[in-house]
């Protein structure tokens, strides 16, 4: 009883902390400059046509008033300024009611004909100019600020402040908004605002066209948001992508940074800045060719698990772990495999100037003819050209069939021609960069098993991999976190505290407890003690983290049994306990 008065507390006083938070950052900030900004610019272009309209409308009503009309007997009666001024507003708005209070004078319908013209050319000027402020940049700028002010000002889930739209942000978007996390998106180019406001999301995303790097413009993506619980700095520019993580670092040091880059340096230098998590495409390809050269089928796990639900099995990789391999392109990239080659004690032989567009750049088949590669047996096409690197494949695929061939994708359209080819390990920056990313955050767990897993061998890994196909298919299944604690798992916290519950146990069915459940546990997580792939026979402690993966319907059976402590009994004991009150008082009858 004293738990749950704990715990009720703590989300209802959590939850008035973070609503008064709320309320500072919303003052702080300034949905409010927003609207101020639009109101200066609707009246800066819009004061001369509206004091134009005022003067015509204040003319006609004052000569109306001075010109005399006629009443039914004959005699002079003057329109006074209130039936000027009715007259003026329904004959400028085009309703018309009619000539009052008594039928014009020749003077009077030759005055409201002045009026008719005034107010038409006053009118047609007033809203032309209206029409030009709304194509105006600057004050669509305006608008689309204030509403994405309003949309950050309002959100009450945590949310990821994403810093670049471009491939790797648009994956990120795709699998987190499957999750149901929330993001708010800042890019710097606004044709990708505007495809984020289109694409078929379930939640949606507020989106800044703005640059990241300036604070404040991260200030109004809700940087100092009480909701906001990461940043996530992805844009194409390093230096724009150390600003980032400065400024957060700085401002906000205990949220969680994750930044790419494909400079070392640079990666050095983010350091500097709290302990953000960097993500080099290059350095990681690099350490994946040497575990699939070390062992195939951990490779083959890692990229199916790092994929995300629902990824095919990708087929095994098999480098050769002997011979000398020709590394095309030195660069970040060339430099950063051929170290990794060599490091697995293989001879490389490299070609720094092949391909490119330059003056000076070397034809592919001149660049090959002395690479012998008839005696070679991998090559690396890693240029920053597409074009070279495909006519660097399809030569070295000609001159030698056999030849296991590596290569950078440098732009996503370009997929179906690398796949033409039959690339035997193919490096896409964006989706390495996203597929680390989202298993860092999405399920943390996972991380923790993918940077274990290396080593404990080829043979587990091979095992693994099996069991995942037999149980749920070659399609990745979801993962999922189980904590095993007082307030996520009420129904097993006597059977935890016996200290005799072993796993097995836990994974069969509540219908039939003789048949087992199809999940895979991956991981127990004890305090920061990582058990991989636990044996039935492991025994289960209060406060355990588990990683399991299985079918939808295997994960709703054990979510079930976690808060029914009498599907709990079935399984324990086989015998049926009703679980309402009535039942069980009804049982314990003679």
């Amino acid at each position: 009883m004293k738990e749950l008065l704990r715990v009720f507390a703590h989300q209802l006083f959590g939850r008035d902390e973070r609503a008064r938070s709320t309320r500072r950052w919303q003052t702080s900030i300034a949905p409010g400059s927003a609207t101020s900004t639009s109101f200066f610019l609707i009246m800066r272009r819009m004061r001369v046509p509206l004091i134009t309209l005022i003067v015509i409308f204040t003319i006609s009503v004052v000569v109306f008033s001075f010109i005399p009309g006629r009443d039914p007997d004959g005699r002079a009666v003057p329109m006074s300024l209130f039936d000027a001024f009715y007259f003026m507003s329904y004959t400028a708005t085009t309703i018309g009611f009619g000539e009052l209070p008594y039928a014009f004078t020749n003077g009077q319908r030759l005055w409201a004909m002045v009026t008719i013209y005034l107010t038409v050319i006053g009118w047609a000027y007033a809203i032309g100019s209206l029409l030009t402020l709304l194509q105006d940049r600057a004050f669509r700028q305006a608008l689309a600020l204030r509403r994405f002010t309003r949309q950050v000002a309002r959100l009450r889930e945590p949310f990821l402040l994403l810093a670049g739209f471009g491939r790797t942000g648009e994956l990120l978007g795709r699998s987190f908004d499957t999750l149901g996390q929330q993001l708010v998106v800042v890019d710097i180019d606004p044709d990708r605002i505007d495809a984020l406001n289109l694409a078929p999301y379930r939640a949606t995303v507020p989106g800044l066209a703005a640059d990241a790097r300036n604070p404040h413009h991260l200030g109004l993506a809700g940087l100092d948001h009480p909701y906001c619980t990461g940043v996530l700095a992805l844009t194409d520019d390093d230096e724009a992508n150390l600003a980032i993580a400065m400024t957060a670092s700085l401002l906000r040091p205990e949220l969680t940074v994750i930044t790419r880059t494909l400079s070392r340096h640079t990666a050095d230098r983010l350091q500097d800045f709290g302990a953000p998590i960097v993500v080099n495409a290059f350095d990681r390809f690099g350490d994946h060719l040497r575990l699939a050269l070390q062992a195939p089928a951990s490779y083959r796990l890692m990229s199916w698990l790092a994929a995300g639900p629902g990824a095919e099995l990708p087929a095994p990789a098999d480098p050769p772990r002997e011979g000398r391999w020709v590394m095309c392109g030195y660069g970040r990239f060339g430099r950063e495999m051929t170290a990794d080659l060599q490091a697995e004690g293989l001879e490389v032989t490299v070609i720094a100037t092949a391909g490119g567009a330059g003056p000076d750049a070397i034809p592919e088949e001149d660049a090959l003819a002395e690479a012998d590669l008839a005696t070679a047996v991998g090559l690396v096409a890693g240029t920053s050209n597409d074009v070279s690197n495909l006519s660097l494949l399809s030569i070295a695929r000609r001159r030698n069939p056999g030849l296991f061939l590596a290569a950078r994708q440098n732009r996503p359209e370009n997929a179906p021609l690398y796949a033409a080819l039959g690339v035997d390990s193919l490096l896409i920056p964006t989706e390495v960069i996203a597929h680390e990313v989202y298993a860092q955050l999405s399920t943390p767990l996972l991380w923790r098993f993918l940077q274990k897993m290396p080593g404990r061998g080829n043979r587990w890994a091979s095992e693994v991999v099996e069991r995942l196909r037999a149980d749920c298919g070659t399609a990745l299944p979801p993962l999922w976190r189980t904590d095993l604690t007082a307030t996520d798992a009420p129904a097993l916290a006597s059977w935890l505290a016996d200290g005799d519950a072993r796993l097995g146990d836990l994974l069969r069915s509540p219908e039939d407890r003789e048949q087992p459940l199809r999940v895979v546990p991956l991981m127990v997580l004890r305090g920061e003690d990582a058990t991989l792939t636990p044996g039935p026979d492991f025994v289960l402690e209060p406060g355990d983290q588990l990683l399991m993966a299985g079918r939808p319907a295997a994960r709703r059976a054990m979510d079930a049994l976690l808060f029914d402590d009498s599907l709990v009994a079935y399984l324990l004991t086989g015998r049926h306990v009703p679980s309402g009150w009535i039942g069980r008082r009804l049982m314990q009858r003679p």
